[in-house]
């Protein structure tokens, strides 16, 4: 027998306890509740203090395999897509990996910036495929909050802490799983978008020093709205089409996090009630690859989310990048 496709058996997620408010931030730059509530959505985000991006990432794997009551060593693949891991190397992934004790697993990071958990899916479909029943780990994963200057205004209150992510498997076949997907890279707009730079300190380098700003966020909000609001309605259609489904097909539409504003524009291109893309952004800003399946977690945690509803995932940022897929769950 050959599996085909995948399906999502368990969503978890884990959220550091401290909570960073718009009033905090206040204190902090010149800012306002009223000012970043009205451009973004966010309210408040919640920052670690002594985790990692692995701390948390192991505690959505072990909860994933708790809900599952599957033991460690069953998983074949762990994939964590993150833009903030602890190290360049080991991986956040290896680590992951060692500490639940998946002995049997492949791991591998992935950097897609906010559009990594979709861009984990369809890597994970394709390598579940195979001649044998296989189940895997797909982790969003961020401490955003390190790469952050926290006296910049235009970045400090965008970002926050999070992780989250599923437990797939190839083992059933039934009508479950990935019905279509559409990536996009558009590198020669990166430059809108930078974060964690990696200055060349070798004694040998001759460039001149490079401002060490560099290593946190910088961002042209305009032209990442533009990309964002131009772009991603369209990979959302082109996904559809390739699934043979309408916009009318679709139960809920799961987008990544980045700016209310955003999600409201894209639900007016696309003709579709804004009641059909929930937002949590006002509770934890912008979480990058974290962002998709957080919400996720919570949509399916409260039971909105249910059995055979047909969902578009969709992320967009750094890269510049695009990541949408349909899924039946």
């Amino acid at each position: 027998m050959r599996y085909e496709n995948i399906s999502i058996l368990q969503t978890a997620s884990s959220i550091p306890k401290k909570v960073v408010t718009n009033d905090d931030l206040a204190k902090m730059v010149d800012t306002s509740d009223e000012w970043i509530s009205k451009r973004t959505g966010i309210k408040q985000r919640h920052v670690v203090t002594e985790q990692s991006t692995s701390d948390l990432c192991v505690d959505v794997s072990q909860k994933l395999l708790r809900q599952a009551d599957l033991p460690a060593k069953q998983i074949d693949l762990i994939i964590v897509a993150t833009m903030s891991p602890d190290y360049l190397t080991p991986s956040v992934s290896a680590m992951v990996q060692g500490k639940i004790g998946a002995d049997n697993a492949a791991a591998f990071d992935i950097n897609s910036a906010c559009s990594g958990f979709a861009y984990g899916l369809k890597i994970a479909k394709q390598m579940l495929t195979a001649d044998k029943s296989k189940y895997a780990l797909l982790i969003g994963g961020e401490t955003l909050s390190k790469l952050v200057n926290w006296q910049d205004r235009s970045t400090a209150v965008l970002f926050g802490d999070g992780a989250a992510g599923v437990l797939l498997t190839n083992a059933y076949s039934n009508s479950a799983g990935i019905l279509a997907d559409d990536l996009q890279t558009k590198g020669r707009l990166g430059h809108y978008l930078t974060a964690g730079y990696l200055a060349n300190k070798s004694p040998f380098y001759q460039a001149a020093p490079t401002d060490s700003a560099n290593k946190y966020f910088l961002m042209n909000g305009r032209q990442v709205y533009k990309f964002a609001t131009e772009n991603v309605p369209g990979s959302i259609r082109t996904a559809l089409r390739k699934a043979d489904l309408q916009t009318s097909d679709v139960d809920y539409f799961v987008l990544h996090q980045a700016n209310s504003r955003i999600v409201e524009r894209i639900a007016r291109d696309l003709g579709v009630s804004i009641a059909k893309f929930p937002i949590n952004i006002q509770e934890y800003g912008n979480t990058a690859a974290a962002s998709e399946p957080i919400l996720l977690d919570e949509l399916v945690k409260k039971k909105i989310i249910r059995r055979g509803n047909i969902i578009v995932l969709s992320g967009f940022g750094g890269g510049l990048t695009i990541g949408t897929v349909v899924l039946k769950f």
